[in-house]
């Protein structure tokens, strides 16, 4: 490729420091790119065959903000950038211009990286490593940045703005969700249109979840060593533009595909959320590539270490993102407002929310970025969900973030596994996660929707694979089986794997559904894995982030089966429940092991006395009842008209007999049980008997049968 000649001229205009990145306004369009440390930016026009045809220097230098205007230029102009400065790791500086850099604010992108030696800023091989300097052009295998219209006609696209005490959410991720939907049409199939076809959404809407959760779908890249491998990084979670939807994700040229998906989704009444990287980028350590904020300010967009060579790598992927970098937060804000405001998105999840978090002297929940969001007016709006954990000191934070949050609750996951798994010592805890873990969340006012209670998630076994493995099966990986967690919590309750038993399998349908039921109706914001609800499996891999297959891919066939069919329906049945009686989403926390007011919960032992100290710490104590008061309905004036609920929980490995407590001199009615292979009824006296490992919930008057 031959190499443009750097102008300056006369058409380029000063143009404004703001907005960031490059705004189209009719007329023209403004670039603006922040470096602090820079001493020349050039801007690098591209053909749409990807030679680079122009370079013109940024005019005006504002605010530490290089900007400059091309009346010329117009929507789908592809560009990059090369950014002037000292070539000093040794003081944090690693400018080198014959990098072809991408904007951070890109909106759109075309192309994905092309591993080559050229990306990188320092010569690989070479005896002084990264100090050493790379003069080859990189241009030929990086992404294009493309100048995009934003003008898109919206409708009356209303956001659901679903109360948090009513909101369940269902993680996917958007190639799994739909590359093998028999109902998506295959061009469609792992794009964002693919969202658009009726049958996700209709079956999405019909379980009863009102939102869905994408892992990220910002613009990311495939490590060099999966690629090597014939791998990809399907989950995602190595962002490299974080404005733009990743390429592979649009099946049209243009990110007004992102937008109709948006607009579907609000259409049949479910949120969006986006699983989105803050933490760090795809660059890695000293020894990573220049592929953006490396090459343009380093020392600004990184936390670097005492030795300003090495970055601190709080978050275990090579560098961390510094929040407290004005220029760094300005972005993070910008994207996040942008996603809001441009693309309509209703929240965040964020990943290693920790870092976040993270001041010069550790976690603060006052941080910079925190009190960002809490305070603006915009992002204080929407649904936003921390990953309470990083990997460096003291990045354990589950139950510290500020009002406003919501935290994945890991202790939730581990705690019913556990328990359901036949652990001893589980009962007290497990009372405390069902009543939406006031130990941690019940301070500051937060409610009990701050704990995303889980029992599975993207990382890690499926809830089928939960029950069928003890060990992880993770040769896939390339990694000889060493990656992944070994502590699963998991029980294959007899064979390892498939099997024909039928004692076996009729266990894992119940023991799936325990836990379903117990995550279902929890207090707290419940999140369930994409595939739980039919049963989908990975196979034993419980690390499945390189697999961009059938490993990962939602097997809708599944779904279809009869056993498939009937474990949606109880997730249905169950969804149905929590919407219908508000006592099961409580917006405040009960007391629940002693209270004495009147709407309190009440913990009840097997033969319907109340339970005692001794009686939570009995290591052998696997049954018990929750009583919960009436709590006005739909419709319903008065909460002395409302219905009573009894969960009846029984984790032994034998059958318990059950004494509910007299509920208005009516009899207890059976809502739905984990029991699908033998009644569950009340005798002449009215006391119940579950099977081993079983749940039922039952109501004081009406609400129908099992």
């Amino acid at each position: 490729m031959s190499r443009a000649t750097s102008t300056s001229h006369s058409r380029v205009k000063a143009g404004r420091p703001y907005p960031l990145g490059a705004t189209w306004d009719g007329l023209g369009v403004n670039f603006a790119l922040y470096s602090r440390h820079a001493t020349q930016v050039e801007l690098c026009l591209f053909n749409e065959k990807g030679r680079e045809v122009e370079r013109i220097r940024l005019p005006e230098y504002t605010d530490e903000i290089w900007h400059g205007y091309l009346p010329d230029a117009r929507p789908g102009q592809r560009y990059g950038y090369r950014v002037h400065g000292p070539y000093a790791p040794d003081a944090g500086h690693r400018f080198n211009p014959n990098k072809l850099v991408m904007d951070p604010y890109a909106k759109q992108l075309v192309g994905q990286i092309k591993w080559a030696p050229h990306l990188f800023g320092y010569t690989i091989g070479h005896k002084d490593k990264d100090l050493s300097f790379d003069r080859r052009d990189s241009a030929a295998y990086v992404p294009r940045c493309v100048v995009v219209d934003p003008a898109f006609t919206w409708g009356d696209d209303r956001r659901p703005s679903v109360p948090w005490d009513r909101t369940v959410i269902y993680e996917a991720h958007l190639r799994g969700l739909s590359m093998q939907h028999p109902e998506v049409p295959e061009a469609s199939r792992g794009t964002f249109s693919a969202l658009r076809a009726d049958a996700i959404t209709d079956h999405l809407r019909h379980l009863g979840v009102t939102a869905l959760e994408l892992l990220p779908v910002h613009a990311h890249v495939d490590d060099q060593y999966l690629v090597e491998r014939g791998l990809k990084n399907y989950w995602g979670y190595n962002t490299l533009g974080f404005f733009a939807p990743d390429p592979a994700y649009l099946s049209t040229t243009t990110i007004a595909e992102f937008k109709q998906m948006v607009a579907s989704l609000h259409h049949a009444g479910l949120e969006l959320i986006l699983d989105v990287v803050y933490n760090h980028t795809a660059e890695g350590n000293e020894l990573g590539p220049t592929l953006s904020f490396k090459g343009i300010d380093n020392a600004s967009y990184y936390r670097l270490a005492d030795d300003r060579r090495y970055y601190i790598n709080d978050t275990g992927t090579g560098n961390t993102f510094d929040l407290t970098n004005a220029g760094a937060l300005r972005m993070v804000m910008d994207s996040l407002r942008y996603w809001v405001q441009d693309m309509h998105v209703d929240g965040f999840r964020f990943d290693l929310a920790t870092i976040l978090g993270r001041e010069r002297a550790g976690f603060d929940p006052s941080g910079s970025f925190l009190d960002a969001v809490r305070q603006d007016p915009v992002l204080s709006q929407v649904k936003l969900i921390a990953e309470p954990w990083d990997i460096g000191p003291g990045g354990y934070q589950l139950g510290n973030f500020a009002p406003g949050w919501a935290e994945w609750n890991d202790r939730f996951r581990d705690n019913l596994r556990a328990f359901w798994k036949g652990d001893e010592g589980q009962l007290s805890e497990f009372a405390t996660r069902l009543m939406g873990s006031a130990d941690l969340f019940d301070h500051n006012g937060r409610r009990p929707p701050a704990s995303v209670n889980f029992v599975t998630a993207h990382d890690g076994f499926t809830l089928h694979d939960l029950v069928s493995y003890n060990d992880k099966h993770n040769i896939d990986n390339g990694e000889e089986g060493r990656d992944g967690s070994d502590h699963n919590i998991s029980w294959n309750h007899g064979a390892e794997g498939a099997t024909d038993d039928a004692g076996i399998l009729a266990l894992r349908r119940r023991q799936m559904r325990n836990l379903l039921a117990s995550l279902l109706l929890a207090q707290g914001t419940p999140m369930l894995l994409a595939g739980d609800e039919f049963g989908r499996t990975q196979n034993g891999n419980n690390n499945a982030y390189c697999q961009d297959n059938p490993i990962n891919w939602i097997d809708w066939e599944r779904a279809a089966s009869e056993e498939g069919q009937q474990q949606s329906q109880f997730v249905r049945r169950l969804l149905a429940l929590r919407r219908r009686y508000p006592q099961l989403r409580r917006s405040r926390f009960l007391d629940a092991r002693d209270g004495h007011e009147a709407d309190a919960a009440h913990w009840i032992r097997p033969d319907g006395q109340p339970m005692q100290e001794a009686d939570w710490h009995a290591p052998q104590q696997r049954a018990l009842m929750l009583q919960l008061p009436a709590m006005p309905q739909e419709g319903e004036a008065h909460a002395a008209e409302s219905t009573q609920l009894l969960l009846l929980i029984n984790a032994a490995a034998e059958p318990q007999v059950f004494v509910p407590p007299t509920a208005d001199n009516t009899p207890w009615r059976l809502l739905i049980t984990s029991v699908d292979d033998t009644p569950v009824q009340a005798d002449d006296h009215g006391t119940w008997r579950l099977p081993d490992r079983a749940i039922a919930l039952l109501a004081s008057r009406g609400g129908g049968s099992h």
